[in-house]
């Protein structure tokens, strides 16, 4: 595993999330494609609860204290049960990026953290740089869900002209 690429993939992945939702208003950012999709504004707080929640606690009990219980993260519950839809994009974004950068620091401080160390759940077994990567991977699931909800949001702002095909397929 090449950790420092994938580090650097992390600590830019907060910057490309900046970059998605730069010029989008609270009211566009929360703005659902369809009722059983995420919005934008969904997403950040999704990002931001992952971030405290699960990837950086659940990686250091695998690193640390492997007899553990991960603790619950309930990410489908939480959109309607924290009632994402309503906070504010800004603040919201300002603490998941405060956040990453806790998760940047945490990471840099470990001390020859073993990658191979194994964690059973009742659902799967898998190895801290397993858990490290898909963290990693996580970010670049929602980049494209974010690309998407931005072409939706480009297509909103084009109206009455939706015949973006010129563009290129999407």
């Amino acid at each position: 595993m090449d950790f420092e690429a994938l580090y650097g993939e992390l600590a830019h992945g907060v910057e490309i999330v900046r970059e998605l939702i730069f010029g989008v208003s609270q009211a566009e950012a929360q703005i659902k494609p369809t009722p059983d999709s995420w919005s934008i504004l969904e997403v950040i707080c999704h990002l931001y609860d992952e971030e405290r929640e699960d990837f950086r606690p659940r990686l250091d009990i695998m690193l640390h204290r492997p007899n553990d219980p991960f603790p619950p993260n309930n990410t489908v519950e939480n959109v309607t049960m924290r009632r994402y839809n309503e906070r504010d994009l800004a603040e919201v974004f300002a603490a998941f990026a405060a956040e990453r950068a806790k998760s940047l620091d945490w990471l840099r401080s470990l001390n020859n953290p073993d990658w191979d160390a194994v964690y059973t759940t009742p659902y799967r077994t898998m190895k801290a740089g397993d858990m490290f990567t898909s963290w990693v991977a996580h970010d670049s699931l929602h980049i494209r869900q974010l690309n998407e909800l931005r072409w939706s949001r480009i297509v909103r702002l084009a109206a009455p002209y939706d015949d973006v095909g010129y563009a290129g397929d999407w």
